[in-house]
């Protein structure tokens, strides 16, 4: 895979991007709404795992965090 990116975001726009056109670059959804820098980075930690998984993963583009 080429330039085997993975976008942080809570931003919709990269979803709609990757169903128009697929991936790379891989996008992990961040839909908690507006949040510290301090909360997103202890998400992005309690979630290691599954990030990592999904990182490995090459049928699917997006991974979805809503806690």
């Amino acid at each position: 895979m080429q330039n085997e990116y993975t976008i942080v975001t809570n931003d919709s726009d990269f979803n709609d991007l990757l169903l128009i056109y697929g991936f790379p670059p891989k996008i992990i959804w961040i839909k908690t709404g507006n949040k510290s820098t301090e909360n997103i980075a202890n998400l992005l930690i309690l979630n290691k795992v599954q990030i990592v998984d999904f990182i490995n993963d090459f049928e699917n583009g997006i991974l979805i965090i809503e806690k």
